[in-house]
């Protein structure tokens, strides 16, 4: 029996699909817990999350919890990987927002796993986890938004493990800067992409957004990334890569 279930945290809606036999309510409850728990520890809405206790002055990094530390340790290696232009530090407030997500969809398919399940998807505002096969015995089909007409599919993708993850002002208008020119990133409309796992895509996509059109570029050079970027002025530029996840 397979289990689809959905739920309204960290300000979005949350699904997930489980297609294995055995999967119940349970472990549907399990997973949005654990995103209950995260939303608590990184928010930058709650007064009372770790990170508004640390943009307070209230709480060091050093005293932080053990998953605080973990993220602004990826928060800096992201930043060292993407040359500057991912950086959670902005004006003065840390704001991890740009690994959270993906790193809270991988960890919740990661329990997943550790309860026995291989055919699943978990999404949260767009961005997904894959596992395994649908319940038609095939790869997941993720379905890519126009910037432009949200209810417009403008590609498909096929996975089957990997993550993927899209930025964008669609949905929350402009909200990332480009750390490097310190002034909204806003040449692109749209980029999505595809990585071994969610957090990878979550972080490189936010990065790649604020880039502009050099992001295709990132995208292309780094191992591992395959990605689809739409220019404001309705352009549209892939990586060589890209084409596999389209035709299987």
């Amino acid at each position: 029996m397979s289990v689809r279930a959905t739920a309204d945290i960290m300000g979005m809606p949350i699904s997930l699909h489980i297609v294995n036999a055995g999967a119940g309510q349970a472990d549907a409850d399990a997973v949005f817990a654990y995103l209950r728990h995260v939303d608590g520890v990184f928010s930058t809405y709650k007064s009372e999350s770790e990170t508004e206790r640390i943009n307070r002055g209230e709480l060091s990094e050093h005293d932080c919890s053990e998953e605080m530390r973990l993220i602004i340790a990826l928060c800096e290696q992201t930043r060292t990987e993407t040359g500057g232009y991912f950086d959670a530090r902005y004006r003065g407030r840390f704001d991890p927002s740009g690994v959270v997500k993906g790193y809270a969809i991988q960890r919740s398919a990661e329990l997943l796993h550790e309860r026995g399940f291989r055919d699943f998807f978990v999404e949260a505002g767009g961005d997904i986890q894959t596992s395994g096969r649908n319940d038609r015995g095939e790869k997941w089909r993720v379905g890519i938004r126009s910037p432009f007409n949200p209810s417009e599919l403008i590609n498909v993708v096929r996975l089957s493990g990997e993550g993927i993850a899209t930025s964008g002002t669609y949905e929350r208008g402009e909200h990332i800067y480009d750390p490097v020119l310190g002034c909204p990133a806003n040449a692109l409309a749209g980029v999505s992409v595809i990585a071994a796992n969610v957090c990878d895509a979550d972080r490189f996509a936010t990065a790649a957004f604020a880039m502009g059109e050099r992001g295709i570029h990132f995208l292309e050079a780094m191992p591992g990334l395959e990605g689809y970027v739409i220019t404001r002025d309705q352009r549209a530029y892939c990586t060589t890569g890209l084409q596999r996840y389209m035709s299987q």
